[in-house]
């Protein structure tokens, strides 16, 4: 599975995206045959889509799809550090395995939401799913402090051992992140599921593509990273209106990007203050017909995850020192012959 396969990389984004536009279009027209009656929305901590009365098929089905799917993920992953770790522009037979992989995953929970419906929503906090893609984001940040910086281009004082950490085993975590918060949902066709199931599946994109030279495309990196600001703000939208809550989480994911995340695709000084200058602009004009004394809630989401970021530096710091120097007992001990 080394040996590449004459495609590259790049190219796979060109016909990935649309692919995904087209899946995405799919959920949509397999949602609208879906008749299910739900129980009436309890507020904000109550996961509407899922079944009044389930049953253990309903729950396992949700359970045993979602393993599954996470096992041979990071099974792939694994493969791919062991035996695949040379950076190539091409796609190599892991990669083509992978987006099969997925594909047929998706497939799966496709007609297991026909048949059982529910999702692991039944089980777990909503909570848990938001947070898994809020964890995701954060870890970019972490791993790329190195190359961007995280203030106006400024590295943060983190460890070099956890940031190595991070990169050598970020991968793992990310299909977790994204293979749990897909398995939560039954693949409603309601504009907020579409909406998600989009940025899902570009996820899986991305995940599928490690070891080549799209997966560390900073432009595309990035634009995934700020497709959180418009599924944050559409699905904000569609639940409460144009009058609710939209700017707090499009201005507070933009902050992350005018802050740090735009430090890193190579921009002249001019142009990063020139979008720097037109995010504070939108921001008053848009607070200005709102109410300038609630303004300070965009600093919510940047704060949120420069405080988990530095949390989680904490947490992992001590996993990475142990894996350090296990490492460096592997490469010193003489080999037998």
């Amino acid at each position: 599975m080394v040996n590449a396969t004459g495609l590259r990389s790049e190219r796979a984004l060109v016909w990935g995206v649309p692919a995904v536009a087209l899946l995405t279009g799919l959920v949509w027209w397999l949602g609208q045959g879906l008749d299910v009656t739900l129980r009436p929305d309890q507020g904000a901590s109550w996961y509407y889509w899922k079944l009044p009365d389930p049953t253990v098929w309903t729950r396992l089905s949700a359970w045993f799809g979602y393993a599954a799917h996470q096992i041979v993920s990071w099974g792939l992953i694994w493969w791919a550090q062991t035996h695949a770790r040379r950076w190539t522009p091409g796609l190599k037979r892991i990669n083509v395995v992978a987006l099969a992989a997925n594909l047929g995953f998706v497939g799966l929970h496709a007609l297991q939401t026909r048949v059982f419906y529910d999702g692991l929503a039944q089980d777990v906090s909503i909570f848990s799913s938001q947070g898994s893609v809020v964890l995701l984001l954060v870890v970019v940040l972490l791993m790329e402090n190195r190359r961007r910086g995280l203030v106006a281009g400024k590295r943060a004082p983190i460890p070099a051992a956890v940031g190595d950490f991070a990169r050598r085993y970020h991968g793992y975590l990310f299909s977790w992140a994204v293979i749990y918060t897909f398995w939560y949902h039954p693949m409603e066709g309601t504009s907020g599921h579409l909406i998600g199931f989009f940025y899902i599946f570009l996820l899986l994109l991305q995940s599928s593509l490690m070891f080549t030279t799209a997966h560390t495309n900073r432009w595309w990196t990035v634009s995934l990273e700020l497709l959180v600001a418009v599924h944050g703000t559409l699905v904000a939208v569609m639940n409460s209106g144009p009058d609710g809550a939209w700017p707090k989480f499009l201005f507070g994911f933009l902050a992350v990007f005018v802050i740090t995340q735009m430090h890193g695709l190579g921009l002249s000084v001019g142009t990063r203050w020139l979008l720097f200058a037109g995010y504070l602009a939108a921001l008053v004009a848009v607070y200005s017909g709102r109410g300038l004394a609630t303004i300070h809630e965009v600093l919510r989401v940047p704060m949120a995850e420069y405080l988990v970021l530095a949390v989680l530096v904490l947490l992992l710091w001590p996993f990475a020192l142990l894996t350090r120097r296990r490492r460096d007992r592997e490469l010193t001990a003489p080999r037998s012959r």
